[in-house]
């Protein structure tokens, strides 16, 4: 008899399989000048991608392709087998090389950029009157189309033109161009799959049989980059249906924003029974209590607070329950495209010291979409959600409501509340990102980033000096200056309830380094708290997701592994534990 344990299955902790339906048409809002973004609409790269997986590329299996690929060989391999022939093909195709080279480079705007023996040899081309000096439009399709077909070394050579201009894109206006061309390629590459379920069956397929996914929705539709073609609420039944069919294998997340609370009246509904809050009959309902949803996304960068007024019903719901919360932290391309608004000048709750002892609002400057769309992201916005005395301050704004205040039991703005969020369950995705990550390294000569070494049980005070003093500026300087690194970690230390996922970053092996030192034994806090997850299919354009397995499993132990992709997913999850609602 077989006595040998088997071992709990993996379980991925952040996965998307949202299809290009769910996506809004104007991803490249902010990103192109003026209203450039309005000539290249997701819609029409998912409309082009569809269209090719279904008509073109089966092309190839049918009998008269493959007939004309003989005729193709035929004539390639005549040419190769006599001399002269080959002799003109090789001459003719190196000009051509050239002559497609110096087209794209013209339009590409690569000239100044080129390698000098390039420049050197098109210069004489061009003196000799051996390039087309302006070939119309036509002429120079039909150029690149002969090169692409019938010249194989220089079809490489032009995607190495191709390779060195998706190079140029990382350094233009905009750090993210890049990302963002790459967010449109994986849509487009995932575009084939018009359901949730196709691409499900790809991810699947990727991993051992039993492997566990947390599966997260993404509402975008209040973004202000355009309407989503299939709304919210089928992207949900959709899930729902997979969850019945697939079990305990699909774990999916609810997604939730406080502007589809505050304008669809059945979204979210609750009261007060017993002292604890209970949802009425309600799409939050329906699929947490009856549906066997896992839990909450939510994605600030999106144009909101985590601490958002309509938001903190849900979060006493969730912590009273245990349920787990998946909020992303990590710059990127998906945030609100809208303009900005007056109430987003300064922070809500968190103070700057103007000198003589005064303090104000913080003031947030950044003007452009993608930077301050980050003060939504920035990891220290959960200490209000967290920290009683953050909290308090912030049911203590004039603008919040008697009936939130109630329901935490506030009674002013010194006198303790009788429900907080403390035991909320939180998982920071990303982990801040790998550019915090490295940050962390970099900043070695700041007070605030040496605390997780200097204080592994603690790390950051976030709130007190050493001397235990209440510090009204420490919270400005942290948001300012200090690695999210470090601001996530000592979160991790502090609140019993607090996560981190390895999603996206996991693509990147520079972060094995600190993910090991960070699951040392010695850490024992921290290395309970941290998750195994990739980002399918978001991470796609810089790795398979076979890949990303293998490369995570190469890089970590495995014992460490099996922490952060079997045990600790257990507990964050509580996959051990029924809900009884």
């Amino acid at each position: 008899m077989d006595n040998t344990a088997q071992p709990e299955p993996v379980v991925n902790c952040h996965t998307h399989i949202f299809t290009g339906d769910h996506v809004p048409p104007y991803l490249a809002k902010t990103f192109l000048p003026g209203f450039l973004y309005w000539l290249l609409p997701l819609n029409l790269v998912v409309y082009l991608c569809r269209k090719w997986y279904k008509q073109v590329y089966p092309l190839q299996f049918r009998p008269a392709y493959k007939r004309l690929q003989r005729v193709v060989y035929t004539i390639r391999i005549f040419i190769n087998r006599t001399f002269l022939l080959l002799a003109f093909y090789w001459i003719f195709g190196t000009w051509l090389t050239f002559q497609v080279f110096n087209i794209v480079a013209a339009f590409s705007g690569l000239q100044t950029s080129l390698p000098a023996w390039i420049r050197r040899v098109l210069a004489f081309m061009a003196q000799h009157r051996l390039l087309i000096k302006e070939p119309g439009t036509i002429s120079s399709i039909l150029l690149v189309m002969a090169l692409w077909l019938f010249f194989p070394t220089g079809r490489n050579f032009l995607l190495f033109v191709f390779k060195k201009f998706w190079s140029i894109l990382g350094m233009m206006p905009g750090k993210q161009t890049k990302e963002l061309a790459g967010r449109y390629m994986n849509i487009g590459r995932f575009a084939f799959y018009e359901n949730q379920k196709d691409v499900f069956r790809r991810l699947q397929h990727q991993y051992p049989d039993g492997t566990r996914f947390v599966i997260l929705p993404m509402d975008m539709e209040f973004m202000g980059a355009g309407k989503v073609k299939q709304d919210y609420y089928q992207q949900l039944r959709d899930l729902a249906a997979l969850k019945q069919n697939g079990g305990d294998i699909v774990l999916p997340f609810i997604f939730i924003d406080p502007r589809r609370i505050r304008r669809d009246a059945d979204f979210f509904r609750y009261k007060i029974e017993n002292d604890r809050v209970v949802l009425e009959d309600c799409v939050v309902k329906e699929y947490i209590e009856k549906q066997g949803f896992c839990g909450f996304k939510i994605y600030p960068a999106l144009g909101y607070y985590p601490f958002d007024e309509d938001l903190l019903p849900v979060w006493r719901y969730a912590a009273e329950n245990g349920m787990p919360i998946t909020t992303h932290c990590i710059r990127g391309t998906i945030f609100y495209r809208g303009k900005k608004k007056k109430a987003w000048d300064r922070h809500p709750v968190f103070q700057q010291a103007d000198g003589n002892d005064q303090y104000s609002p913080m003031l947030l400057p950044e003007r452009a979409n993608k930077d301050f769309s980050v003060n939504f992201t920035h990891p220290l916005n959960y200490l209000c959600l967290l920290d009683e005395t953050l909290l308090l301050r912030l049911l203590s704004g004039k603008d919040i409501r008697q009936e939130t205040r109630d329901l935490f039991g506030y009674t002013g703005p010194e006198q303790p509340l009788k429900h907080n969020l403390s035991q909320l369950k939180i998982c920071f995705a990303h982990f801040g990102g790998e550019d915090e990550w490295q940050r962390y390294f970099e900043l070695d000569r700041d007070n605030f980033s040496t605390q997780i070494v200097k204080h592994p049980g603690i790390g950051i005070t976030f709130l007190k000096n050493a001397k235990g003093q209440v510090t009204k500026g420490k919270l400005e300087m942290l948001w300012k200056g200090t690695d999210w690194y470090s601001i996530i970690c000592s979160m991790m230390l502090q609140y019993d309830h607090v996560y981190s996922d390895i999603s996206y970053i996991a693509h990147d092996n520079n972060i094995h380094a600190l993910l090991k030192r960070t699951l040392q034994k010695e850490n024992s806090k921290l290395r309970r708290r941290v998750l195994f997850g990739t980002d399918f299919y978001v991470v796609r354009n810089h790795k398979s997701e076979k890949k990303i397995m293998a490369d995570t499993i190469a890089g970590l132990s495995t014992e460490e592994f099996d922490l952060i992709a079997r045990q600790n997913p257990r507990r964050f999850l509580r996959l051990d534990v029924r809900y009884e609602m």
